[in-house]
């Protein structure tokens, strides 16, 4: 047979065999040994295995092995090996798996990559030829493809092509299973809190619509939703250090997990130190205050952590579906409320919701008008934070992020209204204010001969799902004399869970203007790849939370490595949001994020600071 009948007869076959839904469905171990026992088959040989390399690439160890003469039956077998080989004992042989795309050696015993084998592992085993083909991990060499003959032989131009077509279906497997443990952990994270292990906010958000829905199709359906907030958490933080302070959130959402608690439906952690109880109504003040007094002695009892006994108290608000909303913010807020009227009148307190409360309330009704007020009388201040090049560390471009000057609080960040502004349906008009005074500082800029980077502004949801923002956005940059490409806007994932047509004309209209979309704090919601495919995004933001603990939490890396993957597979440029020391400076640059965004390089910062500081001005003529 000819070589290239030979090279389409190898390649049909494993065509054949990696195509075949069994394979496709087929756990690790089995995948393997069919990819070993065809190599073995076709080639005519009697050992192949699968090694993997450390991630220091100091060693190597057999993952699989199909040998023949292991079963004197001369029938197929396969197991594993505990066999281990280290490149100080093997140092010409890693040096060339390293460097080479095979490694072909006819005469292995006396070949210089592989004679170090020859006294304790080719003559003992009667090894004369090998043909090993490196397997990888992305761009990362994870393993080896060894194939070994008890003769010698000399490897033709098909084998060599048909083993590399092997070993390369390897690495697909392993970037595959690679992605689904990555998906895996992105949908745990999503879903569930990584301190305690229990649901989180979103969990409990989707928890309650269901139980809402629920009781609308059976007519019935009371629960109660209790807020349990520690009390003294930030003395611990301040005083012990952060770490403490996470000892004692895990500790305490233990010991509610462990709780047996009678038609429990839910806990889930809600905050840094806030969990929420989700539970059947169960009709009787005095079994709700049996229940109260059993959480907050689990509570208070002391916690040991380095030698020290720790003691904290628990404030807990409670409300009732549907005494006291109808929907799950509603209810939310009022056990928050319910909460903080608790913990107001002392510590370990309970309150359960009602319209005495809503007294309490009236504070955030006039905070919301006030808020009305700045946003319609453009009073809201824009500032701005850098965004970096890894690259040259210059400047790439700046996110605009608001911030109210209030007349008695003074400067309050976005986590102290924007809740309020969604509540009260103000979020749309929030962001027309934001972008006009962006544009306005454009304008400014550009009227004193200073040229601006990319300016980044955030839309929520209530703006992408408004089929009149791209007219808006034209409208006011043409109001105000720059054109639409000099601002990129950023979406959070959230914004584009519908995935609707009218969602995506809108921001292909928003694109086709001039302007570059961002997905913001990815891998904190659910983008899926079909999503990610038909939107015309051009850039992923990695949250902040993500990057908090790397290169020291493996998750995070996992998690933050397989986001630069998917943003380099889609061909989208990739921002890491919260940088802030120089190990995650370093570890992000090493693994490829072409931007950085944090407390290193600056806090946001009011216009003219930017200016000052990170803008070269022309020199006045």
């Amino acid at each position: 047979m000819t070589d290239s009948h030979l090279f389409t007869s190898f390649h049909e076959k494993l065509m054949k065999l990696s195509h075949s839904p069994e394979f496709i469905n087929e756990p690790r171990e089995l995948k393997l040994a069919a990819l070993t026992t065809l190599c073995a088959k076709a080639l005519g040989i009697e050992r192949v295995s699968v090694w993997i390399l450390s991630h220091g690439a100091d060693r190597m160890t057999c993952e699989y092995l199909h040998d023949k003469h292991r079963d004197p039956s001369g029938q197929d077998s396969s197991n594993h090996s505990p066999l281990v080989l280290y490149r100080n004992d093997h140092p010409n042989y890693f040096d060339s798996l390293s460097l080479a795309r095979v490694i072909d050696a006819t005469d292995a015993r006396n070949d210089s990559r592989t004679s170090s084998f020859t006294e304790n592992y080719l003559t003992p085993l009667g090894i004369h030829s090998m043909l090993d083909a490196p397997i990888y991990d992305g761009a990362r060499p994870s393993g080896v493809l060894c194939l070994e003959t008890l003769s010698k032989r000399v490897w033709t131009i098909p084998e060599l092509s048909f083993v590399v077509a092997i070993a390369d279906t390897v690495s697909l497997i392993n970037t595959h299973e690679a992605w689904l443990e990555s998906k895996r952990k992105l949908d745990y994270l999503t879903h569930f809190d990584s301190l305690t292990g229990l649901a989180n906010l979103y969990s409990l958000r989707e928890r309650l619509g269901y139980r809402i829905s629920q009781a609308a199709r059976m007519n019935n359906g009371e629960f109660l939703l209790l807020w349990i907030d520690l009390d003294r958490l930030k003395v611990i933080n301040d005083g012990l250090g952060p770490d403490v302070g996470d000892q004692v959130i895990a500790e305490t959402g233990r010991r509610l997990a462990n709780m047996p608690i009678a038609q429990s439906d839910l806990l889930a952690r809600i905050g840094g130190d806030e969990f929420a109880l989700l539970i059947d109504d169960q009709g009787g003040r005095q079994r709700l205050d049996e229940l109260i007094g059993k959480i907050q002695a689990q509570t208070c009892l002391p916690i040991s952590i380095n030698g020290q006994q720790l003691c904290v108290t628990a404030s807990i608000g409670i409300c009732r579906f549907p005494d006291d909303g109808h929907d799950a913010e509603t209810l939310l807020r009022s056990a928050e409320a319910a909460m903080y009227y608790a913990k107001k009148h002392g510590q370990g307190q309970s309150y359960r919701f009602n319209t005495s409360i809503q007294t309490t309330a009236r504070s955030l009704f006039a905070l919301e008008r006030e808020l009305r007020d700045a946003i319609h009388q453009d009073q809201l201040s824009v500032y701005y934070q850098p965004i970096f090049s890894t690259a040259d560390k210059s400047l790439d471009s700046a996110e605009a992020l608001v911030r109210w000057q209030h007349p008695k609080r003074g400067m309050l960040p976005p986590i102290e209204f924007l809740e309020i502004a969604r509540g009260a349906g103000l979020m749309y008009e929030l962001g027309e204010c934001v972008l006009r005074q962006v544009c306005r500082d454009i304008q400014q800029a550009r009227q004193r001969g200073i040229e601006l980077p990319h300016i980044t502004v955030n839309l929520a949801s209530e703006q992408v799902l408004n089929p009149e923002l791209p007219d808006f956005i034209a409208r006011t940059c043409a109001a105000f004399f720059i054109p639409p490409s000099a601002l990129h806007f950023e979406v959070t994932e959230d914004a584009i869970q519908g995935d609707s047509r009218s969602l995506r004309k809108t921001l292909q209209r928003i694109v086709a203007n001039g302007s570059e979309l961002a997905i913001d704090d990815f891998g904190t919601g659910y983008s899926s790849l079909s999503r990610l495919k038909t939107l015309p995004f051009a850039k992923l933001k990695i949250d902040r939370s993500f990057i908090r603990d790397i290169p020291n939490d493996e998750d995070d890396c996992a998690i933050t490595r397989s986001i630069i993957g998917l943003a380099k597979g889609l061909g989208l440029s990739l921002v890491a949001e919260g940088v802030e020391s120089r190990a995650h400076e370093e570890w992000l640059e090493r693994h490829g994020c072409q931007f950085l965004q944090g407390y290193r390089y600056s806090k946001p910062v009011p216009f003219e600071t930017l200016i000052q500081e990170f803008i070269a001005i022309p020199a006045a003529h």
